[in-house]
C-alpha cells in the first residue's frame, strides 16, 4: 500500500514527498479530501490493494490523491513518508475515538487493536529495546567521533621483492610504506586532503640497477620518517568548474583525467606495480614533494571537458631561480573528449622550464638519457614542450583497454633532445572474484630518441617495459598482489642484460 499521499482530514495538508523533478510543483499543491476511491483515476477494482484503499478513504477519511486525481500507488516511498502517512491515519483514528463515532470505530475495532497490542507485546518490547540500544550507541559515537568534518583513511603496504638477471646483484628486500590521509569537508562539496606518509622503500632498486625504469608505484618514502606528502584543497566554483590548490606534492594527475582508473592510484598500493604502469609520464613532469600549484577541471558540456594547471617545483622557496615564477615550472593544458559512455580520449600539452638546477625529470620513470640529459645540464636552462595522447575503451565491466603516447622536445643551451614514451594497458576488474584486479602493461618508458650533442656512449635502442600483476582481495581491507616486471634493453641499450623484478605486495586499507 502506498501511503505517500496521506493527509490529515482536519487540515487537509499534504505530506511533502520526494519524487521526479517534473512532478515537484504538482506534488506541493493542496487538494480536497478524497471521499470515494472512485475519485482516484489510476486505482482499479482489480488492484490488489483496492479494498484497503477503499476502507482508508471511505471509512477513515485519511487518504488524499494528487491534483490530477491520481494516487500513483506503484511509486516508492521513504521511511519518513511512511511514518508521516501512518501518523496521519492514527491521528484520524484517535480523533474518531475521542468523538465516539461509533458507526465508524466500533467496539470490535477497539477490541481488535487491543488484542493485536497484546499479541505483539513481546515483539514491540524487543523492537523498543533495539531502538534504545541504537540511540545509545549513536550518542556514544557522536560524543567520541574523530571529527564532524573529517574522515580518516589509511593504507599500509608491505612489499617483498627482488630482481633477477645475469648482470644484477641485488638482494631480496622487505619494505613498508604507510599513508594516513585526513579528508575534511567544510561545505559538503569541498575537500581538504592532508596526508602523512612514512616508509623505508626508498627508490626501489633504482640505485642498484642504475635506472629509474621499473620503480614501484608506491616507493619514495625512506628511513621511516613521517612527512606531510600531500596538502591539497579541492573546491567547486559553480556547477561545472572544480579547482585544486596544491600546497605540497603538486602534480597534474591530481586534477586531470589520466585515462587509467584502477591501475592509477596516485602512488598507492592497490594499483599497477610500477610508476610507469600508473599513467602516461607526461603527467609526472614537474612533480616533487616541494611542488606547489593550482589546477582546474571544467566540464564544457556532456562531450568535452577542459583541464589545466600550473606547477612550481620550488614555489615555496623565495631564493633566486625559485619561487612561483622564477624557478622550475610545468604548465599543462588538456582536452578530454567522451563521444560514448565507454570510450574517451584526451590531448595533452605540457610546457616546462628549468632555470638550471638539474631537476628535469619524468617523475622517477625512464632511462638515464631521458632524465638529466647530458652531463653538465644542471648548469643550463632547459625548455621543454611535451605532447601527449591517451585513450580509454571499456569493452565491458570486466575488460578495459587503455593506451598512451607522448613526445617531448627539449632545448637547452648548447643542445637539444627528443624523448618518447608509449604503452598499452589491459585491465581486468573483478577477475575471478569481486574486488580483484588483473593488469598487463607493455610499452617503452621515457627514452631519448635523439640527443645532441651526442655522448660517446649514447644508444637509442627502444627500452621495453612489460609488467603483469593480479590483486587478490582477501577481504574488504586486505589484498595480496603478486606480479613481475620485465625490462628489455634497460637504459635504452640492447647490450644490457634483461632485468626481471619480482614482487609480492600486501596492502591493508582502512
Amino acid at each position: 500500500m502506498n501511503i505517500k499521499s496521506f493527509t490529515t482530514a482536519n487540515t487537509n495538508q499534504k505530506i511533502p514527498v520526494k519524487g521526479i523533478n517534473k512532478l515537484k510543483q504538482e506534488q506541493t499543491q493542496i487538494i480536497s479530501q478524497v471521499t470515494s476511491v472512485s475519485q482516484l483515476s489510476d486505482v482499479q477494482p482489480t488492484d490488489w490493494a483496492f479494498q484497503a484503499l477503499q476502507s482508508l478513504v471511505e471509512r477513515y477519511g485519511c487518504i488524499a490523491g494528487y491534483p490530477n486525481s491520481t494516487y500513483r500507488g506503484n511509486r516508492a516511498l521513504t521511511r519518513y513518508e511512511f511514518a508521516a502517512g501512518l501518523n496521519a491515519c492514527l491521528d484520524r483514528v484517535n480523533e474518531l475515538i475521542a468523538t465516539a463515532t461509533a458507526d465508524i470505530v466500533t467496539k470490535q475495532d477497539l477490541a481488535l487493536l487491543q488484542r493485536l497490542q497484546e499479541d505483539f507485546s513481546a515483539e514491540l518490547a524487543t523492537l523498543r529495546g533495539r531502538v534504545d540500544s541504537l540511540e545509545a550507541r549513536t550518542a556514544e559515537l557522536e560524543a567520541n567521533q574523530f571529527s564532524t568534518t573529517t574522515k580518516l583513511k589509511g593504507e599500509a603496504t608491505f612489499t617483498l621483492a627482488d630482481t633477477f638477471g645475469d648482470d644484477t646483484e641485488t638482494q631480496a628486500v622487505f619494505n613498508n610504506r604507510v599513508r594516513l590521509q585526513l579528508v575534511s569537508s567544510f561545505t559538503g562539496k569541498d575537500k581538504l586532503f592532508t596526508r602523512l606518509a612514512a616508509g623505508n622503500i626508498g627508490n626501489s632498486f633504482a640505485d642498484e640497477l642504475g635506472t629509474n625504469e621499473g620503480r614501484f608505484a608506491h616507493d619514495g618514502a625512506a628511513n621511516n620518517d613521517v612527512i606531510i606528502d600531500r596538502l591539497h584543497y579541492v573546491f567547486p566554483v559553480g556547477e561545472k568548474l572544480k579547482v585544486t590548490a596544491m600546497a605540497s606534492l603538486g602534480a597534474h594527475h591530481f586534477y586531470a583525467d589520466v585515462f587509467n582508473p584502477g591501475l592509477n592510484t596516485g602512488g598507492g598500493g592497490t594499483g599497477a606495480l610500477s610508476r610507469f604502469g600508473e599513467r602516461n609520464p607526461i603527467y609526472r613532469l614537474g612533480i616533487a614533494n616541494s611542488t606547489t600549484g593550482i589546477g582546474f577541471s571544467y566540464k564544457l558540456n556532456k562531450l568535452i571537458k577542459l583541464e589545466g594547471g600550473y606547477l612550481a617545483k620550488n614555489g615555496s622557496d623565495p631564493s633566486s631561480k625559485a619561487g612561483l615564477f622564477n624557478g622550475n615550472y610545468s604548465a599543462m593544458g588538456q582536452i578530454v573528449v567522451q563521444p560514448a559512455k565507454r570510450f574517451k580520449f584526451g590531448l595533452t600539452y605540457v610546457n616546462g622550464y628549468d632555470p638550471g638546477d638539474g631537476t628535469f625529470a619524468f617523475g622517477g620513470t625512464g632511462t638515464n638519457f631521458a632524465n638529466g640529459l647530458l652531463p653538465g645540464t644542471e648548469e643550463r636552462r632547459i625548455n621543454s614542450n611535451s605532447y601527449g595522447v591517451q585513450a580509454q575503451f571499456d569493452i565491458s565491466p570486466k575488460f578495459s583497454i587503455r593506451g598512451w603516447g607522448s613526445f617531448t622536445d627539449v632545448d637547452f643551451n648548447g643542445g637539444d633532445a627528443e624523448i618518447w614514451n608509449y604503452a598499452i594497458a589491459l585491465a581486468f576488474p573483478d577477475l575471478g572474484k569481486k574486488g580483484s584486479l588483473g593488469g598487463i602493461i607493455a610499452g617503452a618508458e621515457p627514452y631519448a630518441g635523439r640527443l645532441d650533442p651526442r655522448p660517446a656512449d649514447f644508444t637509442n635502442d627502444t627500452p621495453l617495459h612489460v609488467e603483469a600483476f593480479y590483486r587478490y582481495p582477501v577481504n574488504d581491507n586486505i589484498s595480496i598482489t603478486p606480479g613481475v616486471i620485465w625490462l628489455n634493453a634497460p637504459n635504452q641499450d640492447r647490450d644490457n642484460d634483461d632485468i626481471f623484478i619480482g614482487t609480492l605486495r600486501t596492502t591493508f586499507t582502512f
